[in-house]
């Protein structure tokens, strides 16, 4: 940039774009959790009958398999994904695909806490491994979209029906966002603080019949902590996917998360739900394309998430200096953009490069995120004017 813009006027009438707690639904207010059933038993019948709704909403909406299983689990998508690496993996080899944070955290406790016979497939920020190298006779664990590093699988990628190990999907910043394949997935996992803007704490474990099969007949020779026991004795726990949880779960969680559903459901059901978020990419995108100082993390547009949207500074002058100088003038935007009431939280993943992350799931409104485009070209022209290092 060669000079200070003028300052915006309008300003986005929601400035969070975190990528996790996302933003509520529009319109939101405490008020939709007014029904909760706080002071109860998540045991009661009422209540067991809010955690039965909320598994029946979610793959009615998802469209998931009618064969699959579903239950609520502890500690978010992570205590998700933990339950399935610690109660299947073992009785194969395992392929790790790891391209972001959380899929290196998957690869680390596969490989060095379950110390299992594994391939890690890694790639570094912006990349994807390479997917011709995964071996289906192995399990295969792999993030669905890289939520810090905004890359995620393309639609080429192609499972086969026939393959012999489990795939397990962590898919929390994928789901009700962009399809997922879902006959070819055993293990799907996600959270309610992303693409429909719920509370944290609380993860979602789809199980395909390959996976409970694997659970019955399979017993890892390791101790499994209470909340990972998704099967005892070689019988699954049938009561987590009737709305029987594993630990007590939060009843004002439940009655927001239900909210959530039912205004996917108003809105237009999951079709909507792409639509949003791929308007919301758009926007970005057509902003990106004529951008001077910024580009997509994700080189390759068939990979680029449409969730957590990742990008990086590329001008010339501004990566001529030095790692301490930029990570100023990163630091300056994003401050500047927190001052002004305009955007919080989309400072990079802290070991990620640096940058900044635009989350576009569906609770996101797209005009919001066109008022945000341009207070970010001027606080970016302020910083760069500021220290005279950059254009």
């Amino acid at each position: 940039m060669n000079a200070r813009l003028a300052r915006p006027v309008e300003k986005p009438k929601r400035p969070q774009f975190g990528s996790g707690p996302c933003v509520k639904r529009p319109g939101w207010t405490v008020d939709a959790l007014a029904g909760a059933l706080t002071g109860r038993s998540h045991r009661s019948a009422p209540a067991k009958q809010r955690l039965e709704e909320v598994l029946a909403r979610s793959r009615r909406l998802l469209g998931m398999p009618d064969d699959m299983r579903l239950a609520i689990v502890p500690a978010s998508d992570t205590g998700a994904v933990e339950a399935a690496l610690w109660s299947l993996l073992g009785a194969r080899p395992v392929d790790v695909l790891a391209f972001d944070t959380f899929s290196r955290t998957w690869a680390h406790d596969i490989t060095r806490e379950l110390r299992l016979d594994a391939r890690v497939l890694a790639a570094p920020y912006g990349e994807l491994p390479d997917l011709a190298s995964i071996d289906f006779a192995h399990d295969l664990v792999f993030a669905w979209n890289g939520t810090t590093s905004g890359v995620r699988m393309p639609a080429s990628f192609a499972i086969p029906a026939d393959r012999a190990g489990l795939t397990i999907c962590d898919a929390t910043s994928a789901v009700f966002a962009m399809p997922v394949p879902w006959p070819r997935l055993d293990v799907v996992t996600w959270s309610w603080q992303k693409v429909l803007g719920g509370e944290a704490a609380h993860g979602m474990l789809a199980l395909s019949p390959r996976a409970v099969e694997r659970l019955q007949s399979y017993r890892p020779e390791r101790p499994l902590p209470k909340v990972f026991r998704l099967a005892d004795g070689g019988r699954l726990n049938e009561g987590l996917f009737k709305g029987s949880p594993i630990n007590t779960p939060s009843m004002l969680c439940v009655e927001d998360a239900l909210d959530g559903l039912r205004w996917a459901d108003a809105i237009g059901g999951l079709p909507e739900l792409h639509g949003r978020a791929l308007r919301n990419f758009a926007c970005i995108e057509a902003w990106v394309a004529a951008s001077p100082y910024l580009r997509f993390l994700a080189r390759d547009p068939a990979t680029r998430s449409v969730t957590s949207i990742c990008l990086e500074f590329c001008a010339a002058d501004f990566l001529a200096l030095s790692e301490d100088r930029r990570r100023q003038i990163v630091d300056g935007v994003v401050t500047r953009l927190e001052a002004a009431a305009v955007a919080v939280d989309i400072r990079h993943y802290p070991d990620a490069p640096l940058g900044l992350r635009i989350w576009g799931g569906a609770t996101v409104e797209t005009s919001d995120i066109a008022a945000l485009l341009p207070w970010i070209d001027w606080a970016y022209a302020e910083e760069a004017a500021l220290s005279g290092d950059v254009r």
